[in-house]
């Protein structure tokens, strides 16, 4: 058997699927043109990948250039008006949690 599955109380997948481990997801059907289905399944083939990857990968760029994530509100919040913060992170947050 190549993949396993099992379904969680409210319909979301996890699932073993060629020794990767997946995220938690959720099962949806897709209806494709015959022609579109078999064209995904040349390319899945080719490249040696499932079918199901392919949708999954191009339903996530589609997302992404739709509607980007945004970072959050927290991010670039602090204004030190140095440029080497991050790089400096260890040096800076060296010492906190002891007592003086």
């Amino acid at each position: 058997m190549l993949s396993s599955a099992t379904e969680d109380p409210v319909g979301r997948f996890s699932s073993s699927l060629y020794g990767k481990r997946m995220a938690s997801t959720l099962k949806t059907t897709v209806y494709l043109d015959p022609e579109e289905y078999e064209r995904i399944k040349d390319i899945a083939r080719a490249e040696g990948r499932a079918p199901a990857e392919l949708v999954r990968e191009a339903v996530a760029e589609y997302a992404q250039r739709r509607r980007p994530l945004r970072k959050p509100t927290s991010v670039g919040a602090g204004r030190s008006a140095r440029g080497d913060v991050s790089e400096r992170a260890e040096e800076l947050l060296s010492g906190m949690g002891r007592r003086r």
